[in-house]
């Protein structure tokens, strides 16, 4: 079994993984984010990583060969890995990932026909980890999230997009009603989804640069933000529901889009 190089939970280094871990400042202070597990180590790509720490039992067990093909991990005793590791169940690897940094220009000129979905407010890390992952798979162009939408660096967020985070483009506005009004002036058509929605989630066009906003999870859309739309879309439910989990909505709205642009 190869040695521990670090077996103190007092280790500067530990300190520090834990103040990544918990804190949003400390994530956009040091530009890093934490990922856990040999999947989504294997999918990072490697000019991203800026450390990689293993448990003593990965460092005997684990696939070694495969990471210091990539990198040179720093080993760690097991029981000091275990108070680094968010997860229950820490699966041995962990590393600390460079932020990756999108403007929106750059984001609008990947596609022809940009698609975005603009997420306000949104609070639940689950939620928005999921909106991601289905970003990637429904062909969604981007995110682009208001400042005061849950910090995408959460580690249950990084953990829910199932390396998502790694190739779909997002992008946090300062003032999200500004970016809205850019995206109008360059043509864009914005869709907001409201429970008063005109029409139908099947309705709009998605075949042409557009967006389309969801709003918090309590309260939707704010009426400011609302007001920006071209037109308000709603999805149809049945019996005393009222309302949709927030990344149920954008997942609905994204493949009509994904089935739209497919020209099924």
């Amino acid at each position: 079994m190869m040695p521990a190089q670090i077996t103190s939970t007092s280790n500067p280094q530990v300190k520090n993984v834990a103040a990544l871990m918990k804190k949003s400042r400390a994530r956009t202070e040091q530009g890093l984010f934490v990922v856990e597990g040999m999947k989504l180590f294997r999918e990072l790509p490697a000019a991203w990583i800026a450390q990689v720490y293993v448990s003593e039992g990965f460092a005997s067990d684990g696939p070694m060969d495969e990471v210091r093909r990539v990198c040179n991990p720093l080993v760690v005793s097991d029981r000091v890995f275990a108070a680094m590791a968010d997860t229950c169940s820490p699966q041995g690897i962990l590393a600390l990932v460079r932020q990756p940094a999108w403007e929106l220009e750059q984001m609008i000129g990947r596609a022809k026909s940009p698609f975005f979905l603009i997420l306000e407010q949104l609070q639940d890390p689950g939620n928005l980890g999921t909106i991601l992952r289905t970003a990637e798979a429904a062909g969604c162009t981007g995110i682009i999230m208001s400042r005061d939408t849950v910090d995408i660096y959460n580690p249950k967020v990084i953990r829910s997009t199932m390396g998502a985070v790694y190739r779909v483009p997002f992008f946090y506005a300062e003032q999200l009603e500004e970016t809205v009004m850019r995206l109008r002036e360059k043509g864009f058509l914005i869709y907001g989804a409201h429970l008063q929605g005109s029409v139908s989630f099947e309705c709009p066009d998605y075949r042409v640069p557009c967006a389309c906003m969801i709003g918090n999870e309590g309260n939707g859309l704010s009426d400011s933000l609302a007001s920006l739309a071209h037109q308000r879309i709603r999805i149809p439910m049945e019996g005393k529901a009222e309302s949709l989990n927030a990344a149920v909505s954008a997942a609905l709205i994204m493949y009509e889009a994904y089935r739209q642009r497919r020209g099924d």
